[in-house]
């Protein structure tokens, strides 16, 4: 027999996929109306026209279902601005630092008590693939179950929205904004914040205050690991990177070309002025794959070695040259089962072992 009790209880496993939090915990669940087999209930969203509506719904219905009812009404209604703003305060309250954090981070992500690992992903120069390597690696780290989130640092080359195929927009709940989860990874980007892919004229302290925007005002929910995909070089955002997240971790992205690993190194000694740890480097675009399964090296070999040799560090991965196949999810994300997202997946074994983190749960 259906029962109120019943129904909340099943609910109590349905969660806001922005959120991650029950239905239930978050009073987003509310006037349950049983008539025999019949159920009817409203859903009470976060924000009218939320992007995860028809989601939601899904999983309410299949819940419910799955209890015995045979037809499950919902009528969807939205928070007011005082829920929001109870809402928002729950959640700053759980993102609050551990005790004996110290004074004042900008972030709990960067109190002494946060588990959180970062990890900068940096090139001396354009065009080396570097956020192809951050959108890549972040999936492999998510299919290995850990909780990961990207930061788009290249703030005047955005491009991981697009890589990632990610056409919805962050929720913001009373000044706090919700990361959009795509491939189980949660991504934060200025891309989201232009309109009509317009030209960003910012100057450094600019740059400045929305990394610290992205790192104080989003809702990150602890993660085990959080990727920045920096600009290429050593300018403003590189080096605030490494002022606030001093104890950050960088990975190198090259080609095997001369030049692009001999700009490389100045990346890298910044990172090693900044007395941050390199983790090693990533050769990108290694060889290319010709119809004749022969491999041809089409930019040189040898740069991510001799990079890698220079920094005293280890070369984690050679990724080949080529584009994902056009049935894979989104323009740069390789799939699990092919040969390159095998190397993705064995780079993320290799950073989980590097720096290992105890996951959150």
């Amino acid at each position: 027999m259906l029962t109120n009790e019943k129904i909340l209880d099943a609910l109590r496993e349905v969660k806001d996929p922005e959120l991650n939090r029950s239905l239930v915990e978050l009073n987003m669940i509310r006037n349950i109306q049983i008539d025999g087999k019949r159920v009817s209930l409203d859903v009470i969203l976060t924000i009218s026209g939320c992007p995860l509506k028809a989601k939601i719904g899904e999983d309410v219905e299949k819940a419910v279902k799955d209890l015995g009812a045979e037809q499950v009404e919902i009528r969807f209604g939205s928070m007011t601005d005082e829920e929001r703003a109870a809402l928002a305060e729950k959640l700053r309250r759980g993102q609050k630092a551990a005790p004996g954090a110290g004074p004042g981070p900008i972030s709990p992500l960067l109190s002494e008590g946060s588990r959180t690992e970062f990890i900068a992903i940096a090139s001396g120069k354009g065009g080396v693939g570097k956020s192809t390597v951050t959108v890549n690696l972040a999936v492999a780290l998510a299919r290995e179950g850990k909780k990961v989130g990207i930061i788009d640092a290249d703030i005047y080359g955005f491009s991981v929205p697009d890589m990632m195929g990610i056409e919805q927009r962050p929720v913001v709940i009373d000044e706090m904004i919700l990361p959009v989860e795509r491939f189980g990874v949660k991504v934060m980007s200025m891309g989201f914040f232009v309109q009509d892919n317009s030209p960003v004229v910012w100057r450094g302290p600019m740059l400045g205050k929305m990394l610290r925007n992205f790192l104080s005002q989003v809702h990150w929910d602890e993660p085990d690991y959080i990727l920045l995909d920096l600009p290429p070089g050593t300018g403003d955002v590189a080096l605030d990177v490494h002022q606030l997240i001093p104890k950050s971790k960088e990975i190198l992205v090259t080609t095997p070309h001369a030049t692009a690993s001999f700009v490389a190194a100045r990346a890298g000694a910044m990172a090693i002025k900044t007395k941050h740890e390199i983790l090693g480097v990533v050769e990108n675009m290694a060889w290319y794959t010709n119809k004749h399964g022969e491999r041809e090296y089409v930019f040189g070999r040898g740069g991510g070695e001799k990079l890698a040799s220079e920094l005293r560090t280890e070369l984690l991965a050679q990724i080949p040259l080529g584009a994902p196949p056009e049935s894979a999810e989104a323009p740069a994300v390789w799939p699990e089962d092919h040969p390159t997202g095998q190397i993705y997946a064995r780079l993320a074994q290799t950073v989980i072992r590097k720096v290992p983190v105890t996951s959150n749960g």
